[in-house]
């Protein structure tokens, strides 16, 4: 109860944050309600609030994150996965490999720190804001760096969406090319339903059916990364490493989720309620996170991860369409 008490306030005024966030991001999906609730929680960070709030601001930051990605499973039907075969399943391999490479070796040559280059990969190469919300708790990554690359990952998002379209079209690509495109090499949910609708009904169908299939990739580049992390730290203060401390238990029951979606005879309503949920809890976390960030510092200090968000992202959306032509 004490400690129900103590987290109470602050899980509280992030969700407070959150609910204005949500519906302007419904008005605005190409933005999107997460990149609105760090950006009001940033503006607010500039009041000296009680510390009273602190425990359940950080609570929200970190452990409510991982259990918004577990209702994220509730949306995720594997028949639709298996559906787009593989195709699909190549060209993911490919783009995957791509972002990943730029965002290791870019952000060498950047020297950006470990968190960010990997925050800003994963969430290029995956699903943006969702696969940030993910691998962040997993490797240890502060507020400061989640910050930094879920804003670098909307301002793509972004362009994106307007900018796919005229390309498609520039390039005289047919449904499914600019479908496989879009679902492969565009960022967030909201920039993929904008950019593949507008190209098409055909074209926006299979763009969120490949989106979704990415979005699966959560799985194995979390657990991945929890190994590698924990392995890290282990040889860095010379001692063993325990795999039950480290594992991301979350992305089992995403998993989960996902099977009980698929086989199961759930209500849509109830399913939709959960994944809803699990956006407007993301929502509260980001809000919690822009309230423990330096605006002005993440100015300061933007361009880099900028710069690397740019290369992660165009290389990306390159290599999607030369496999395209030169395997598929």
């Amino acid at each position: 109860m004490n400690t129900i008490i103590k987290l109470l306030p602050g899980v509280l005024l992030a969700a407070v944050i959150a609910v204005p966030a949500w519906f302007l991001g419904q008005a605005f999906p190409v933005v999107g309600s997460p990149i609105i609730g760090i950006l009001f929680g940033m503006i607010l960070a500039f009041w000296r609030r009680p510390a009273f709030f602190a425990f359940g601001i950080q609570y929200t930051s970190k452990k409510l994150l991982q259990y918004s990605i577990i209702l994220l499973g509730f949306e995720m039907n594997l028949f639709q996965v298996f559906e787009v075969g593989r195709q699909t399943l190549v060209l993911m391999l490919f783009t995957l490999s791509a972002a990943f490479l730029t965002a290791f070796a870019a952000g060498k040559l950047l020297k950006l720190d470990g968190n960010t280059k990997t925050l800003i990969g994963v969430g290029s190469a995956i699903c943006g804001g969702s696969a940030i919300a993910a691998t962040a708790p997993v490797i240890g990554a502060s507020d400061k760096e989640i910050a930094h690359s879920i804003s670098t990952i909307f301002l793509f998002n972004v362009l994106a969406a307007f900018l796919f379209p005229f390309l498609g079209h520039l390039l005289g690509m047919n449904d499914q090319s600019f479908g496989l495109w879009a679902g492969t090499a565009i960022n967030d949910t909201s920039s993929v339903v904008a950019a593949g609708y507008s190209y098409s009904s055909e074209a926006g169908n299979l763009a969120v059916i490949v989106k979704l299939t990415r979005t699966l990739m959560i799985v194995p580049i979390t657990l991945f990364l929890a190994f590698y992390s924990s392995k890290k730290a282990a040889t860095e203060r010379k001692g063993s490493y325990s795999i039950r401390k480290i594992f991301p238990w979350f992305v089992l029951a995403f998993i989960f989720a996902s099977i009980l979606n698929t086989f199961l005879p759930i209500p849509e309503e109830s399913t939709r309620f959960l994944s809803q949920t699990g956006k407007f809890i993301i929502v509260m976390a980001m809000a919690a996170i822009g309230l423990n960030t330096n605006l002005v510092q993440l100015v300061k200090s933007g361009a880099k991860p900028l710069l690397l968000g740019f290369l992660c992202w165009a290389v990306l959306a390159v290599t999607s369409l030369f496999v395209q032509q030169l395997i598929l």
